[in-house]
């Protein structure tokens, strides 16, 4: 079933206007938040995007992953989840009644996941990994998958590589004291991948682009049931959202400096906030149904889906495409 948001859409701009809020009903949206890292929301709330909206964030915590996210968001502990895309889909197809709000990342040029070695590593090609343990920071989400296609791509069993979990805060730590062969650091761990880069002696072996292209990394993603009682806020948590993911692609130095300031404030290091190389997402901010298609025809190729069993039109509240026609 098509969300009832979507037609909804063409309205938005004259609600919002380009840069202005509307007022919607006063309501509080829980989140988890990540590791040495900012959602676009939390950026939004920063700037004052929501200010005389009626919506305001609230910070209850950290998820380990988009997996932990997306089951505090069924359970009702949070109201705002958030995943790689692989994980959304299969969240949805487990009964699970979310829709994905906006892109919270993207893969490009400038953003990528990027598999990690020692610079005297004999591991030098996908085919090589084979074997091999790679450190990623959950399983079931975007690293993980992003392994099982590339070694898809080689012709390899999807399960030839060794996955453990590790905390972002501690994918360089054990690479360089050879617990793993391979660190994965995701799209959304610039901060990290940066820092360790400085250190030197390290190497990149492949990105998620090599094996995915441009896409949406993963998805901000809301309850079904919420977006129906609540459709303006909604409509505006999605449009200011979207508007920071466009401030941090147009000021990157502003937007370090937010973050660093809100790590500090979290308790974090501050300092990883210069590795950050941006969202990694489409101007407008918004995804496209390519986004969402690709890991669904993935995921029947697998047999973890049946064929017609989901659709990207039913998953996402609103597209790119979308916005630009209306």
């Amino acid at each position: 079933m098509t969300h009832h948001f979507r037609p909804l859409v063409a309205a938005t701009a004259l609600v919002l206007g380009l840069t202005g809020v509307a007022k919607a009903d006063d309501v509080t949206l829980r989140f988890l938040a990540s590791h040495g890292g900012v959602s676009a929301h939390e950026l939004a709330q920063e700037l004052g995007y929501f200010e005389e909206s009626g919506i305001k964030l609230e910070n209850v915590g950290y998820a380990g992953g988009g997996p932990e996210s997306l089951f505090a968001l069924a359970s009702g502990s949070v109201d705002i989840g958030g995943a790689a895309t692989s994980a959304v889909i299969n969240s949805i197809a487990s009964g699970n009644d979310f829709v994905a709000a906006y892109p919270s990342n993207g893969i490009n040029d400038e953003v990528q996941s990027k598999f990690t070695v020692l610079e005297g590593s004999p591991i030098r090609e996908i085919k090589d990994i084979a074997g091999k343990t790679i450190a990623v920071n959950t399983l079931g989400a975007h690293l993980d998958y992003t392994i099982r296609e590339a070694l898809h791509s080689v012709g390899l069993p999807q399960n030839a590589a060794n996955l453990v979990v590790v905390p972002g805060p501690q994918l360089e730590q054990v690479l360089r004291s050879g617990q793993v062969d391979i660190t994965a650091f995701g799209y959304w761990q610039t901060t990290f991948e940066g820092a360790a880069q400085k250190n030197g002696g390290l190497r990149v072996v492949f990105d998620d682009t090599d094996v995915l292209g441009d896409i949406a990394g993963g998805f901000t993603v809301l309850r079904r049931d919420w977006v129906d009682a609540h459709p303006d806020e909604a409509r505006i948590f999605v449009k200011q959202s979207a508007r920071a993911l466009d401030f941090a692609r147009e000021n990157p130095e502003e937007t370090r400096k937010i973050l660093a300031r809100v790590l500090e404030e979290r308790g974090e290091n501050p300092e990883v906030a210069q590795y950050f190389a941006g969202y990694g997402v489409r101007a407008g901010g918004l995804p496209v149904e390519r986004d969402i298609q690709f890991w669904i025809d993935v995921l029947v190729r697998e047999g973890a889906l049946a064929e017609g069993q989901l659709n990207a039109k039913d998953i996402l509240l609103v597209t790119h495409d979308q916005q630009a026609s209306n």
